[in-house]
Formats: C-alpha cells, sequence, structure tokens
C-alpha cells in the first residue's frame, strides 16, 4: 500500500501550470513544511519539506485558495522518479501525488500568515439543511420522521 497523510504549511504560492491541448489540465507544485513529531537533537523547529503535485480539479482548488502559510492536510500517494537535467545529470524526484487536500485551520486562526483576499468556498450543499441545536445534533423537521432509514 502507498499512502501518505500530511499536514503543514506551505513555503510559497502554488506554481500552476496547464497542459497543452483541447483538453487542458490544472498541475500544481507546492511544498509544505511539515514540522518532525521527536527532535533528536534537541533541535527547536526541525522539519521536513516535501514537494506535492495536484492534477485537474485538485491543482485548480490549490491555485484559487492556497497561498504562503497557509496550513493544509493532504493525502496522497509517493512516486518517484528521475530525468536528466541539462549538464547530463541524473536528478531523481520524489513527490507526493495529492488524492485530496484540505485546509487544516480557519482562515483566521494562521495569524495573518497569508496576505490574500481569496475567500474559501462555501459549503452550500447543505444550506437548506435545518440549523443544529444547542446539544450539536440537527433538528429533524415535522413529517420527515417515516423516510429515515432507522428507528
Amino acid at each position: 500500500m502507498n499512502k501518505a497523510i500530511l499536514m503543514g504549511r506551505l513555503t510559497r504560492d502554488p506554481e500552476v501550470r496547464y497542459t497543452q491541448g483541447e483538453n487542458q489540465m490544472a498541475i500544481a507544485r507546492y511544498t509544505l513544511a511539515v514540522d518532525r513529531r521527536f527532535n533528536r537533537n534537541g533541535d527547536e523547529n526541525t522539519a521536513d519539506f516535501i514537494s506535492c503535485v495536484a492534477f485537474g480539479k485538485a491543482g485548480e482548488f490549490a491555485e484559487r485558495y492556497f497561498r504562503k502559510g497557509t496550513k493544509i492536510a493532504v493525502t496522497g500517494r509517493i512516486q518517484t522518479g528521475s530525468y536528466t537535467n541539462k549538464d547530463g545529470v541524473k536528478v531523481y524526484t520524489t513527490d507526493v501525488v495529492v488524492e485530496e487536500q484540505e485546509f487544516a485551520e480557519s482562515k483566521n486562526s494562521n495569524g495573518g500568515a497569508s496576505d490574500n483576499n481569496y475567500a474559501a468556498p462555501a459549503n452550500n450543499s447543505f444550506s437548506a439543511a435545518p440549523m443544529a441545536a444547542g446539544d450539536g445534533f440537527m433538528n429533524i423537521p415535522d413529517g420527515i420522521d417515516e423516510e429515515l432509514p432507522f428507528n
């Protein structure tokens, strides 16, 4: 199984390119600074800088909403590769190919780390649902009891 789960902050704004041709696809590349859980040498802030690549809709989402300093959670798979650069030296690469990505904190909790004017997309898919009761559970509208799949 090849599964990577990461949470960290973007080191800079994502770099986005589009494929050529009739059906263009976004390819977003970004680097996450992921704190290490344990410091063996007593270092203060030790982090790993992990390269991520998001394709298609995930790449477009990254382009539109992710900015330097944004804390995000990513799941994906590790992919290795290599190429020969213009000097004839073989370069090895390791990337996390993003399968899912999401914000890991609210916009206001990042302490102003981001100076963008972009708003995160509103989740309108449940806008017609009743408001939650004070106990954290949703109120069930009258007359819907017989439609619920449980007793």
